[in-house]
């Protein structure tokens, strides 16, 4: 379908992201910076169009039976109001909300809400990233909480009569989220999945490290015996798969651990390799800048491993706690 021209002259070169029926020929065109509103010609009245600009600090929306309001407040230009059928406040919600968190600098710009849960007084919004939470009677405003899961270490959850506490732990610090029974059973899911789904994304394997015999060999050098389980070998072995469990608990092999050893073995077995070309051909330069390669790949090596300990911390208490929850 396409761009009606009044809507296509407001965005200019920007390009439409989304779009949502509002009912009849009526739309909402979202793009990066600003989304339109636009009402096809009627019999009483000509085709029209309202700007919602994201950079709101205050969104408010106030639902009827039929029509809903999305209030957008602006530090020095006072307001916009937008009306929709209620059926589509969701719809219209979500890419709207998005569009302010992102030039407000809430969310990242490739980041993606995931769902908008609104329960009274208290506003959740999940992201691929974070969790955001807001209390009062706007949905969103600058008096926000964010915890990104980078600084998750634990979740639980504490079921009641009438609602279900979320207990997610930001360093170490609990921060308790009352949710209804009614919808606590999909956040708990939703939030499992995204802190699953961001440990698989951002899990970091191991560099690719150079192969200096293969380099001595490169620069006509003798070839020398290679050891018979190089470290790629080691990275490339199958993860068992179970799942989303077995998803977050494939990681790279760490120091400490039987795989860690052997590619430790596999360098000094290499190095040893080296010290004996350098008797057999004398090119001492050439061996010099092998070793002094070994040695910056092992302190690269070191400082990864580091790294990974203290994610796999991380990891095997989520897992723990997502065991517990299922």
């Amino acid at each position: 379908m396409t761009v009606p021209v009044i809507v296509r002259s407001d965005l200019g070169d920007e390009e439409v992201q989304t779009r949502v029926s509002l009912g009849g020929d009526d739309e909402l065109f979202v793009a990066d910076s600003s989304s339109i509103v636009y009402r096809a010609e009627g019999l009483l009245t000509d085709e029209s169009t309202e700007e919602l600009t994201y950079d709101a600090n205050r969104l408010t929306v106030s639902e009827g039976r039929r029509k809903t309001s999305l209030v957008l407040e602006y530090p020095l230009s006072g307001t916009a109001e937008v009306t929709v059928p209620a059926s589509k406040t969701d719809d219209v919600l979500r890419p709207v909300l998005a569009g302010v968190l992102r030039a407000n600098d809430v969310i990242d710009p490739d980041e993606s809400l995931i769902e908008v849960y609104r329960f009274s007084e208290l506003t959740l919004i999940l992201t691929e990233r974070r969790l955001i939470e807001h209390v009062g009677t706007a949905v969103w405003d600058e008096g926000y909480e964010a915890y990104h899961f980078r600084d998750v270490t634990n979740l639980s959850f504490e079921e009641g009569d009438v609602a279900t506490r979320i207990v997610l732990e930001v360093d170490g610090r609990p921060q308790r989220i009352k949710a209804p029974n009614d919808a606590a059973d999909d956040l708990r899911e939703r939030l499992k999945r995204a802190l699953v789904d961001y440990y698989e994304r951002t899990s970091e394997p191991v560099p690719e490290e150079p192969d200096p015999l293969a380099e001595s060999q490169e620069r006509g050098e003798e070839p020398t015996e290679r050891p018979s389980r190089s470290r790629r070998a080691v990275r490339s072995e199958p993860a068992r798969a179970d799942g989303q469990r077995a998803a977050v608990e494939s990681r790279p092999p760490m120091a400490g651990t039987a795989d860690g050893a052997t590619a430790d073995a596999t360098q000094n077995v290499a190095r040893a390799a080296v010290a004996d070309s350098t008797g057999s051909d004398g090119d001492d330069a050439a061996s010099q800048e092998v070793l002094e390669r070994l040695e910056a790949l092992e302190d690269a090596i070191e400082r990864q491993n580091e790294r990974l300990e203290a994610q796999q911390q991380t990891i095997e208490r989520l897992i723990d706690e997502l065991r517990q929850g299922r």
